[in-house]
């Protein structure tokens, strides 16, 4: 395979990312979404792509705004995941699509892990030409998500209605932008980041209706159902859909990497050819 490190621009910083493209004859193309504050070099976004540039698809995998925790921006301006928005993330999925469709591939299959892979319903929910879906472990989203997350010991943990209270607060005072410390992961977010993930975050299962292209929706034997609810996508789903759990797999595929792609790669030849 060949890899070219790209920018994407949008209508602010540019994504940066990683294009595999195969030697063999292109089969299509494969945009990667990575979860909550990762980015386009660890977990799936990382393993996945040179077992698709194997199988023939061409692969974009890229940070969305909202990677990592933290990160500095030009002109030492700060941004990251502790900045982003629903909006953003979604504007930046149509980014990254646009991109590779002016590389020639307008009918791109979507994989998604956790966050990117709510995130990937809402893009093929929205997006017609998508061809095929793949949710890594996707989480449930919409109005609950932030208190979800926190009941699981993430983010303001067991006081959540005091953060989220103390968030609106500063947003109301126009400091939206003010960093708040967080006791569970990811550890740190703005205030206005915090209301907008309780507010705007997409439902997955409320997209499952309006995407009709063939879905996948993989998820570890170690996770929770109610955050990662494939069986619900799949029999909500408009298009042909098929939910499996992994044996022996927690949210990052810890040492199950190759079982994770060989069931990708199988499926995608079974239901694209």
């Amino acid at each position: 395979m060949r890899l070219q490190l790209v920018s994407i621009p949008t209508d602010g910083v540019p994504l940066d990312g990683l294009l595999y493209e195969p030697d063999q004859p292109r089969r299509g193309g494969v945009l990667i979404f990575h979860g909550n504050t990762t980015n386009f070099y660890t977990g799936p976004s990382r393993f996945l792509p040179p077992y698709l540039a194997k199988a023939g698809f061409t692969c974009l995998a890229f940070n969305r705004r909202g990677h990592d925790i933290l990160t500095t921006l030009p002109g030492k301006q700060p941004g990251g995941g502790a900045y982003q928005t629903a909006a953003e993330g979604i504007a930046d999925n149509d980014f990254a699509a646009a991109f590779l469709a002016r590389a020639g591939h307008d009918e791109p299959i979507v994989v998604g892990h956790s966050n990117g892979g709510m995130l990937g319903a809402q893009f093929a929910a929205t997006h017609s030409r998508t061809r095929a879906l793949v949710l890594l472990s996707a989480h449930a989203g919409g109005p609950h998500t932030y208190l979800r997350g926190c009941a699981a010991g993430e983010l303001a943990g067991e006081d959540s209605t005091g953060y989220l209270e103390r968030a609106r607060s500063l947003v109301d005072a126009g400091r939206g932008n003010e960093l708040m410390l967080l006791p569970g992961w990811w550890f740190a977010a703005t205030a206005a980041s915090l209301v907008d993930r309780h507010d705007n975050t997409p439902d997955l299962l409320d997209n499952a209706p309006s995407v009709r292209c063939p879905s996948l929706f993989l998820v570890g034997e170690l996770e929770s159902r109610e955050i990662y609810p494939a069986e619900e996508f799949a029999a909500l789903a408009a298009g042909p859909s098929d939910a499996r759990i992994l044996p022996g797999c927690d949210h990052w595929y810890t040492g199950r990497q190759h079982v994770v792609a060989a069931t990708v790669i199988e499926w995608l030849n079974e239901t694209v050819g």
